[in-house]
């Protein structure tokens, strides 16, 4: 049992051991492998610093070599350059010496239909200029590019002539009236485009007119510019007049651009036809305002069609040297029509101011587009149209203000009053001019207050031009009214004079209600309408006192006063006989007489007869009443002529000529 534990330690310290020597037998063989790749690695670093040293000694006696022939090499390349670009140099310059000969074919066929090769040739001729004037401004090759370089620049200018005169046509009076026109059941107005030139050749006048300003130092196309595009402008403004005038002529049909805005003044058919005129003037009229819409339309197309040919500060004075023509024939022609409006009043036509209304209406409507059209060119341009609307301005409001005296003045001709006592023709022409006037009542307004000088009319407020109007017309009826007054003694026969005056007034009256201008009479005189009701009265009244003529005999005056049964006395039953009489005459008479008279308005005539039948009968049948048991004659029926009934019916047939 001891034994065995003491001999267990000794057998783990050998086992201990030779574990050890194991491992230090491994580290050894480790450190032999090491060590003879150290001597392996040591070898071959010498071997490779050998090799290095050998690398570098070679490549330091290569550089050596390299070195000067590189040197030797650029010199001789940069030797190459040099005689290349000397040779360059001189093709060169030689090639500015063959240019007139290279360019002579290209520049004498001209630029149409190869523009960019023609300008590109140009070029070429150009820089030969240049180069000659800074390098040999004394050779002759200078002159000769210079020469060549003037025909090309000469021909451009040809063909800016050229494109620009065969390619630009009067617009087409169709297309103006479609841009002219607004068509009011569309929410969104589409712009018509007036297309002058085609695509294309607009780019070659463009391009044509950038090289003449930047290379050709040339101002002259834009004079052919605006000479050849002014008399464009011209011809579709006539060619426009005169398809209108075929086109209404023909078929009647006349409107007015200013008829197709929803604009105030404006009114919704063609003005009222004037006194025995016919449709010639009217067409002329209407043509006058197409022409003056189509020359704005026309000259905004025109403006931009330039801004993009000609230089901006160009572009103004170029416009209005391209505008003045169609501007000053549409000038000339408003002129003509003052002067004919002018001439008609020396005549004492009146109604021909009226060719004025629309026309200035729709000028000044037009205004303020019309300026801002002509934005930028000379102020004698501008100032074309307002001195227009001046004159027709001044020259209505001396006709409207003659028209007044004239109607004062108008003579008591007896051949001139109408026998049966109806409206005057002086009245009615008065009225239908109110009435015309009444179309334009602001412009109308507008022309009185351009005449005014006051401080109050220093405004020209729409209100304060109203009741210069209300004014106006107010005077007319007064002086109409005075007039009416004065012809009515011419009449012989009082009755007749009053039913005269009864007819022009009601007739007046009528009217004004009518064609509401008893709103504009109103705003100066409050009491218009009751004022002519009352004079209708007193005419009535006034007829009516022919009738005691008649009825004076069925009066108790002279009347006998007897008892029932008696015996009249001869002197008596006289009386009684001169009354059936008187009143049988005088019935017949006044009846023969006045039915040739006429009440043309039927309700006043109806008035009037039953008025006078129910006066005249009542008095009758109460006459008849009284003689009913008289004896006064063996022959009743001479005197008894008529039943009450009868009488009615004579009444009732007054004012009847076709009876």
């Amino acid at each position: 049992m001891g034994i065995t534990s003491r001999m267990i330690p000794t057998e783990d310290a050998s086992a201990r051991k030779r574990e050890i020597e194991e491992k230090l037998k491994q580290e050894q063989e480790t450190l032999s492998f090491i060590r003879e790749n150290l001597e392996k690695s040591d070898q071959l670093t010498k071997g490779m610093v050998s090799i290095l040293s050998s690398f570098e000694s070679r490549l330091m006696q290569l550089e050596n070599s390299i070195i000067p022939v590189h040197k030797q090499t650029e010199n001789l390349q940069r030797l190459q350059e040099n005689v290349d670009k000397t040779l360059s140099c001189m093709d060169h310059v030689i090639s500015y010496y063959h240019v007139a000969k290279d360019t002579d074919r290209i520049i004498r066929e001209g630029p149409t239909g190869r523009l960019d090769e023609y300008l590109a040739c140009i070029a070429k001729i150009q820089k030969a200029v240049e180069y000659f004037q800074d390098n040999n401004p004394d050779s002759p090759e200078l002159n000769t590019v210079k020469a060549r370089f003037e025909k090309g620049k000469e021909l451009l200018e040809a063909e800016f002539r050229s494109l620009l005169t065969r390619y630009s046509k009067p617009v087409p009076p169709i297309l103006i009236l479609d841009a002219i026109s607004v068509d009011e059941e569309l929410e969104v107005q589409e712009d018509v485009v007036l297309e002058h030139l085609p695509e294309a050749v607009l780019q070659d006048i463009i391009c044509i007119a950038g090289w003449l300003v930047e290379y050709g130092r040339n101002q002259d196309f834009m004079n052919v510019y605006f000479q050849i595009r002014s008399n464009q402008l011209d011809r579709s403004i006539k060619g426009l007049k005169d398809h209108f005038r075929k086109n209404s002529a023909n078929s009647g049909i006349l409107y007015s651009p200013a008829v197709q805005t929803k604009r105030k003044d404006t009114p919704t058919k063609k003005a009222p036809k004037r006194p025995g005129k016919d449709d010639v003037l009217d067409i002329e009229i209407d043509s006058y305002i197409h022409c003056i819409s189509a020359f704005v339309k026309l000259a905004q197309s025109e403006y931009a069609l330039l801004a993009e040919i000609i230089p901006e500060h160009h572009q103004k004075k170029t416009f209005d040297s391209l505008i003045q023509e169609a501007l000053d024939n549409l000038m000339l022609e408003g002129d003509n029509i003052v002067s004919a409006a002018r001439r008609a009043i020396m005549r004492h036509d009146y109604s021909a101011v009226l060719t004025i209304f629309p026309i200035l209406r729709h000028l000044k409507m037009n205004k303020s587009e019309f300026d801002s059209t002509l934005q930028g060119t000379a102020a004698s341009t501008k100032n074309k149209l307002p001195t227009l609307i001046t004159s027709m301005e001044t020259i209505g409001a001396k006709a409207l203000e003659e028209f007044a005296d004239s109607i004062k003045n108008d003579p008591d001709k007896e051949y001139n009053m109408p026998k049966d006592g109806t409206v005057h023709e002086l009245t009615s022409n008065a009225i239908l001019f109110l009435q015309q006037l009444l179309d334009f009542h602001e412009t109308a307004g507008a022309m009185l207050a351009s005449q005014e000088t006051s401080s109050s009319a220093s405004s020209y407020t729409s209100e304060f031009n109203k009741r210069l109007l209300s004014t106006y017309i107010c005077k007319v009826l007064g002086n109409l009214q005075l007039n009416l007054l004065s012809k009515s003694k011419v009449y012989e026969d009082s009755a007749l004079s009053a039913i005269f005056l009864h007819n022009n007034y009601n007739y007046i009256l009528k009217s004004l209600e009518k064609s509401e201008l008893i709103q504009l009479v109103t705003v100066t005189q409050k009491k218009a309408e009751s004022s002519y009701r009352e004079l209708i009265e007193q005419q009535i009244q006034m007829y009516q006192r022919s009738w005691l003529k008649v009825t004076e005999h069925l009066t108790d005056r002279n009347m006998p006063v007897f008892q029932p049964g008696t015996k009249l006395k001869d002197k008596e039953r006289q009386v009684i006989k001169d009354k059936f009489k008187g009143f049988n005459d005088g019935l017949e008479e006044l009846c023969k007489i006045q039915k040739g008279w006429a009440i043309p308005d039927k309700e006043q005539r109806d008035f009037i007869r039953q008025a006078q039948r129910r006066v005249v009968s009542d008095a009758y049948r109460a006459f008849l009443h009284r003689c009913a048991n008289i004896s006064f004659t063996k022959n009743p029926e001479k005197y008894h002529k008529y039943r009450p009934e009868e009488v009615e019916e004579m009444i009732g047939r007054l004012f009847d000529t076709s009876a």
